[in-house]
């Protein structure tokens, strides 16, 4: 039973907290957590399937059953020392503002009765209802029950979102002559008035020249980026030539390319793929399968690859882009035909992907902003020696009803790999796709 006296708090955690992230009941410390048997009985729904969600809640139900063990459960458990206590709540009645508010009988409404119930029965100690979902916080505060989001694994710094490109205006001609006879000089001696992350890009202004450089911490260098295209595929700006730059370094391992529709961040990505492909034995494009605005395509004939290629279709373009940068009887041609027919490049959903070798291979993922943090490291755990990988997404367009700007995983990914030797991070601000996408972006 739960303390009616402790001055540490309640959370009640609904199922897509969860689904979010099944270590959840860890990241409380000493507040006591109660889990309505709603939950569990929503979780049932998710444990068979091959995705991320459905993995998310078989690993939590192995969780609950680890604390659990032989024993009873309505007394509620410890998590362990300086935890709190775990406790299932059964179903309660719905008091009259319940009904007055809420005609259906569903699962969310359940859960408010629960809070409800645990409001008043513990009212000297404060209990909040913890859920992704905007609308049922909403429904609770109504209620005059305290509620908020799951913010463990959130960035704190927001900067990183929209980050841009630095420029210097009145830069020493001389220093960037140098960069430009040298290739690199030694940040010390360029004398900046910032101290750059590693692998940080930005532009140096002279009064009669400039220069595209990075900032490598290997070797504590600024280097001169030059403009170079990869496959057929030339950077049409100082974000491209930066892209390509990091994506073509074989020091950088792992890459976050954020930016707007059109903005060419998985053109980008392919193309380098492909240019490196000698160095790699697989090339891998995936995507999280989550239709647009959340809205199945419904029953699609044929077999199961037929069945995905709509979700699949953006990648396939950007194939088309790079095929068609050359005449069908090239070499570099019939070289992406050659690496599609011996499976050395395979585009497939990321759900596919579970249970493979990621040794040795160009991984890119695209439409990251869709993943949780936890599917992101459960992705990057997978990496195996020699693979590199690439993350791309456009934090603005984020598809998963319970994730935002602040709580995907690509910007987590984002903030917390930052200034590691291994990690690079490009923001493309300028769109290349048409004039017409570039003004629907901005004014739309």
């Amino acid at each position: 039973m739960l303390s009616k006296t402790s001055k540490s708090k309640i959370f009640i955690l609904d199922t897509n907290v969860i689904l979010h992230d099944h270590t959840c009941i860890y990241q409380f410390q000493d507040n006591d957590i109660i889990l309505p048997i709603t939950v569990l009985e929503e979780l049932d729904k998710f444990k068979r399937g091959n995705d991320l969600i459905n993995y998310q809640a078989r690993e939590f139900v192995r969780v609950l059953d680890e604390i659990v063990g032989d024993e009873l459960f309505n007394g509620g458990k410890s998590l362990g020392k300086g935890k709190g206590k775990l406790r299932i709540e059964t179903g309660k009645p719905f008091s009259g503002a319940l009904k007055e508010s809420f005609r259906e009988d569903i699962p969310d409404h359940r859960i408010l009765a629960i809070a409800e119930y645990t409001t008043k029965t513990y009212s000297t100690r404060k209990t909040i209802l913890v859920s992704k979902d905007i609308n049922l916080r909403m429904k609770a505060k109504s209620l005059g029950i305290p509620a908020e989001d799951y913010k463990t694994d959130q960035v704190t710094d927001e900067n990183v979102l929209d980050k841009t490109l630095k420029t210097f205006e009145n830069f020493d001609d001389n220093l960037i002559a140098m960069l430009y006879e040298q290739g690199s000089l030694q940040e010390d001696k360029l004398k900046l008035d910032f101290q750059p992350e590693a692998n940080e890009c930005f532009i140096l202004k002279g009064n009669s020249s400039s220069v595209l450089a990075r900032f490598e911490p290997k070797n504590n260098r600024v280097l001169r980026v030059e403009k170079k295209p990869a496959y057929g595929i030339k950077p049409r700006n100082a974000e491209q030539t930066f892209s390509l730059n990091v994506l073509m370094d074989p020091d950088i391992q792992l890459v976050a390319l954020t930016g707007k529709a059109g903005t060419g961040k998985t053109l980008l990505a392919l193309a380098a793929a492909i240019e490196l492909h000698k160095s790699f034995d697989q090339i891998l494009l995936a995507r999280p399968i989550v239709a647009l605005s959340n809205r199945d395509l419904g029953y699609l004939p044929g077999d199961a690859s037929e069945k995905i290629s709509p979700y699949m279709q953006p990648l396939f373009d950007n194939l088309s882009v790079i095929k068609h940068a050359f005449n069908p009887r090239s070499q570099e041609y019939l070289k992406i035909e050659e690496l599609q027919k011996e499976e050395k490049l395979v585009i497939t959903p990321l759900a596919y992907i579970r249970g493979r070798s990621l040794s040795n291979s160009f991984f890119i993922i695209d439409e990251a902003q869709n993943l949780t943090p936890h599917e992101i490291k459960t992705i990057i755990t997978r990496a195996g020696e020699g693979t590199k990988m690439v993350f791309t997404g456009d934090l603005q367009q984020i598809d998963s009803p319970y994730l935002d700007m602040k709580s995907n995983g690509l910007a987590f990914l984002t903030d917390r790999m930052r200034n590691q030797d291994l990690f690079a991070h490009i923001n493309l601000v300028k769109g290349e796709r048409s004039y017409l996408a570039e003004l629907a972006s901005n004014l739309l």
